[in-house]
């Protein structure tokens, strides 16, 4: 870590109000990522606890828990959680329960992986049908579309009961919601293809069905793209009019982010500055459209870009995720004012999807408080990565067949 000191004050500190009434301590948010450290039959295991645990600890306001799932039909990995009735709800009391301590808040990321579901345990589907390079997905039916809804809401149910204090819907990053929103994806005729508020009529109804299931008091949030980063996707005017319908929702919070994870995609950083936050523009121009606070997620790496961010408006809070696996404690380091900024790794012509492997590796370090020592290679990591899901998948089917 680079460190800091003397640190002017700012405004990261400030607590932020959500229009549900919850109040988030800090400005400081741990940002979703798929840890994929759930045990393969969608249950958390000790180590993703501890983790969780460490982000609250280290000061977050909010830890966000990325791609739970809200059927097991359709999961991002073999390592997601799963909200639904084959749920340990122990284990889920026990994560709710000691990933907030400290005054954070920890919300599950309700997901559904739609056309990106991972074949070796699910038969991809999206809003239609696709048949690319590296890609292949069935089309949903309006019954499958009718459906989300109550799948949503059964879902945040269980959150609630399990003691998290609010839910967050991804609607980014080429999943399912995310594939409904892009005109390259989102290819249907009926009322949910066509126009942006077509496109964006499920999630309309998805969140209505969630704050029906969890009543005014509980936070509900969104994750969404400013742009796919894809010729013919979501474009950012688009991503506007998205806001705009949001506003008019009982959403509590509007995480921007951008990018997809479809097979030959660019990663969120390519094409644009190597340091900085990515959607700032985007996010300052989301926050004349909605009264809604505004987070922003993606590229920010120092104290002096968390602090800008909030000091010019650009966004109501902050999302750091790879940040805060370098340092599980980099809220309280930069709160204090004697903090400092993460030493990013750089990797030498990684293989596609090492880099992802090595941080999702260093996330299993942290939670089994080994991280000093961990000195893995990034393709280490990608060959270990894929040797654990797997395995997982094998106890996926079993569990879920």
């Amino acid at each position: 870590m680079k460190r800091l000191s003397n640190l002017p004050n700012s405004r990261l500190d400030s607590p932020l109000r959500l229009p549900c009434g919850i109040e988030l301590k800090n400005r400081l948010v741990k940002a979703a990522m798929s840890d994929s450290l759930g045990d393969g039959r969608g249950n958390p295991t000790d180590r993703q606890i501890r983790l969780y645990e460490r982000w609250a600890g280290g000061g977050a306001a909010l830890s966000l828990i990325g791609e739970v799932q809200t059927t097991p039909s359709f999961p991002e990995k073999p390592g997601n959680l799963v909200l639904g009735p084959l749920s340990d709800k122990v284990g889920l009391r026990c994560l709710a329960e000691r990933g907030s301590v400290h005054g954070a808040q920890i919300w599950p990321q309700l997901g559904h992986a739609g056309a990106l579901a991972h074949p070796p345990i699910s038969s991809p589907k999206g809003p239609s049908p696709l048949d690319v390079a590296g890609l292949r997905c069935a089309g949903m039916t309006l019954e499958d579309i009718r459906a989300l809804p109550e799948i949503y809401a059964a879902a945040a149910s269980i959150a609630l009961q399990a003691g998290f204090g609010g839910v967050q819907i991804h609607a980014g990053h080429g999943f399912l919601f995310s594939q409904f929103l892009s005109p390259l994806f989102n290819r249907r005729t009926d009322a949910y293809g066509g126009s942006v508020e077509n496109r964006f009529r499920v999630i309309g109804e998805v969140i209505d069905a969630v704050r029906k299931a969890v009543g005014p008091g509980v936070p509900v949030g969104i994750k969404i793209n400013c742009t796919d980063k894809l010729e013919g996707g979501l474009t950012e005017e688009e991503a506007l009019e998205v806001v705009r319908l949001l506003d008019r929702t009982s959403v509590d919070l509007i995480d921007i982010s951008g990018g997809t994870y479809f097979p030959g995609a660019p990663a969120s950083s390519d094409g644009v500055s190597a340091s900085g936050p990515y959607f700032a523009d985007f996010a300052r121009r989301a926050k004349s459209v909605t009264d809604i606070p505004v987070m922003l997620t993606g590229g920010i790496k120092t104290w002096a870009e968390a602090a800008a961010v909030i000091e010019t408006g650009s966004a109501d809070a902050v999302g750091l995720a790879r940040a805060m696996v370098l340092e599980p404690g980099l809220p309280n380091d930069w709160l204090n004012g004697t903090g400092g900024d993460p030493a990013f790794p750089v990797f030498d012509a990684p293989a596609e999807g090492a880099v992802t492997a090595w941080y999702t590796m260093r996330l299993t370090a942290l939670g089994d408080e080994c991280e000093a020592a961990f000195n893995m290679s990034a393709t280490e990591a990608l060959k270990l990565y894929k040797v654990r899901d797997a395995e997982r998948c094998e106890h996926w089917c079993s569990h879920f067949s």
